[in-house]
């Protein structure tokens, strides 16, 4: 005999029989299905027979695997609160079970559960698969509609209460059952909710086709930052899982959702991190709300944003019972629909937080805190994962850390992908390189000290207190081609232990409007993420003067220079513009840099130095060379000497012999002949022939 029907909207204390085991739940649906197959039309008919065998034998299979024991009493869950978010707290106790919380989360009564067991008769078991299979007009392996109102709803009187509730009730909205589209209504397919199964038997508690993202919170350098108002707000909407939900923006979404997660932490409450796409279909978030409420874990949900067009919504929230973090970047847009949500944006860490935070990931080099602060923008999750290779970096090498170490895990883990017109370049001089006039070199230590010691001077002593890129450093190098510019960046960039993103700006200006603004804010972004210098080479085009409106190309090339002009003032890293004309270079610019360094072309004692520097010492120089004497004849820059230098060792390497006064002639005469410039001739009483150089003609040769 089938059990008596269960009242709509009954007690839910009532139906926690045998402590809500699922399979015994189910087992419990299977044997009402066999009592109505016993009472039904076709009860003579061998293929019903061998069903209600089935059923029978599964019930007491199940029942006997699973007795109630007296110390395993029904659990009484109350059936009113007076705070309405008290069973949500309920749901998210330690020891709920996942269908009490999908009873307080989503408001389910008796006869939902029985919906909801009968829907799980396929996924518990092939042989209820079998037995549905051949009750099915279809012959599918699901329940119909048509069947679930015979077993629940016989009177005809109780039927159009349960079609609304297959087709708009609490189980069909929160996405627990899926009904067909197809055919007349009695013969539509009620399936479960792919991976619902596993979730309520604790097999697969959360779904593969949701990605999860490993983040680890990390507190370290985050104290100061988790008592600010908007956070210790946050975290209250947490505690007491208020149905909101909680954007926490950045300028990039891994920093959103690293705060996020430990927001998450502080509050107290258990929690899952995933990462969805911002075209995420309503299906997809359902289910995230459907297995978080499952598992009792608070969603915390990084928006990826596609670099395509942008989608203009954000997506609907209003199918979680539950509060849920989402982590966005800045100027993405949200959340839509009208559930209730607050903004907590995330400013970047001061460098007193990052000294802390070094200090807390990497306590065995405290004393190099300070400038791995300055050097290295990183948040906490990163910092710490950078220490931890470090350290085994170190230990693989049995010794202890150092500091150094840090900046080759630096480099690796910051080692993104590049935008076009972009390179990466791992500098190896130092200022033993570099051929510059002191006064000059000065300049470059002091714009190293400035990065160096801004804990003292902007936290400490508080100057530029507040003020927007007080923690940049904008230089403008200037000076013919071939002065060194290049080389003082690299320069550097070795002595701040960093990178160097080399930007060709011919790659990074556009003719389509918008595109150059898009173009640099890569850039930019690319710099920050690799807390690289930025060195702008032959920058003019980019910022050079702004020009009288006269048509609409002027008037997108002066938003343009706008733009560039803005994310300067904001880059809190080294930044160098490079000119050979500093005469071409905007007046807002020039006002906005803290040095402009003048690339003279070398002086006589300095073509020397530059002769010396570009062949080594272990060259097989000939006695002859006197490199005062090059240096005397030719007044060419350092690009040129080395250009020179180079060609010259090849020459030599040619004839196979050392390098003679002949080779340098010969390769410096090329570099004048390759600059369009006239060449001052040889020196006196030096005479060359082409077979000197492997050609064949023999006579007298003046270049």
């Amino acid at each position: 005999m089938s059990e008596p029907l269960s009242e709509p909207f009954a007690s839910v204390s009532g139906v926690f029989d045998a402590g809500f085991r699922p399979v015994r739940a189910v087992a419990r649906i299977g044997g009402r299905l066999a009592g109505l197959l016993e009472q039904g039309p076709r009860q003579d008919q061998p293929i019903v027979q061998s069903a209600v065998v089935f059923l029978r034998a599964m019930e007491e299979a199940v029942v006997q695997s699973w007795p109630m024991t007296p110390s395993e009493p029904p659990p009484e869950l109350p059936t009113t609160f007076p705070d309405p978010l008290q069973p949500l707290a309920h749901s998210f106790r330690p020891d709920a079970t996942p269908i009490e919380r999908l009873i307080m989360g989503f408001g389910l009564d008796a006869v939902d559960l029985d919906i909801l067991w009968t829907a799980c008769l396929p996924d518990c078991h092939e042989g209820y698969a079998s037995v549905l299979r051949a009750l099915s007009p279809r012959g599918e392996p699901q329940p119909t509609v048509g069947l679930l109102l015979q077993l629940l709803a016989p009177d005809l009187i109780h039927r159009p209460a349960l079609e609304h509730r297959l087709t708009g009730g609490a189980l069909r909205r929160a996405g627990l059952i899926l009904l067909g589209e197809e055919g007349p209504l009695p013969e539509r397919a009620i399936s479960l909710q792919p991976g619902l199964w596993n979730a309520l038997t604790g097999l697969a508690p959360w779904p593969t086709d949701i990605e999860l993202a490993d983040v680890h919170p990390i507190m370290s350098g985050l104290e100061h930052w988790a008592t600010s108002p908007d956070v210790l707000l946050t975290r209250r909407v947490v505690e007491t899982l208020e149905p909101v939900t909680v954007v926490v923006s950045a300028e990039d979404e891994a920093t959103a959702l690293h705060r996020a997660a430990v927001i998450a932490q502080l509050a107290g409450r258990p929690y899952i991190t995933v990462r969805l796409a911002a075209t995420t279909t309503p299906g997809v978030w359902r289910r995230l709300a459907l297995f978080a409420v499952v598992s009792g874990r608070i969603p915390v949900v990084g928006m990826v944003w596609p670099d395509g067009p942008k989608v203009s919504d954000g997506p609907d929230m209003s199918m979680f019972p539950i509060p849920v973090l989402l982590a966005v970047r800045e100027g993405a847009p949200a959340v839509a629909g009208d559930r209730a949500w607050l903004h907590t944006p995330i400013g970047r860490l001061s460098v007193a937080d990052r000294v802390r935070m070094w200090e807390g990931v990497l306590p065995e080099l405290t004393e190099f805190a300070p400038g791995f602060a300055v050097r290295y923008r990183l948040e906490p999750d990163l910092a710490f994962a950078v220490a931890r290779s470090a350290k085994i970096h170190a230990r693989m090498a049995q010794r202890p850390v150092s500091k150094e170490d840090v900046g080759h895990c630096v480099r690796a883990r910051l080692n993104v992908s590049l935008p076009s017109g972009v390179a990466l370049i791992r500098p190896t001089a130092g200022f033993g390189s570099l051929v510059l006039a002191e006064d000059r070199v000065q300049q470059l230590r002091e714009a190293i000290d400035r990065l160096n010691h801004q804990p003292l001077v902007l936290d400490d002593w508080r100057f530029l207190h507040n003020r927007s890129g007080a923690r940049g450093v904008r230089m403008l190098f200037s000076g013919p081609p071939g002065t060194g510019k290049t080389l003082a960046a690299e320069v550097m960039a070795h002595e701040l232990d960093l990178d160097v993103l080399l930007v060709d700006v011919s790659k990074v200006v556009s003719k389509w409007i918008g595109e150059t603004e898009k173009n640099l804010g890569q850039v930019f972004d690319a710099a920050e993420r690799t807390a690289a210098v930025l060195f702008f080479d032959e920058a003019d085009s980019l910022f050079g003067r702004r020009t009288e409106v006269s048509d609409a190309h002027d008037r997108y090339a002066n938003l343009e220079t706008a733009y560039l002009l803005s994310r300067l003032e904001r880059f809190e890293g080294l930044a160098v513009l490079s000119t050979n004309l500093r005469q071409n270079i905007d007046n807002a610019f020039l006002r906005r840099l803290e040095f402009v360094v003048d690339f003279d072309e070398p002086e006589f004692e300095d073509r020397v130095r530059l002769w010396r520097a570009h062949v080594p010492q272990t060259a097989p120089v000939h006695e002859e060379v006197d490199f005062e004497e090059l240096a005397l004849m030719y007044p060419i820059v350092g690009g040129l000497i080395r250009n020179a230098a180079t060609a010259a060792a090849f020459l030599a390497a040619s004839h196979g012999s050392s390098l003679g006064r002949h080779h340098f002639f010969w390769a410096i005469w090329r570099e004048y002949e390759k600059a369009g410039r006239a060449f001052p001739g040889f020196p006196a009483g030096v005479e060359f022939t082409r077979s000197m150089f492997g050609v064949e003609t023999r006579q007298g040769f003046t270049p």
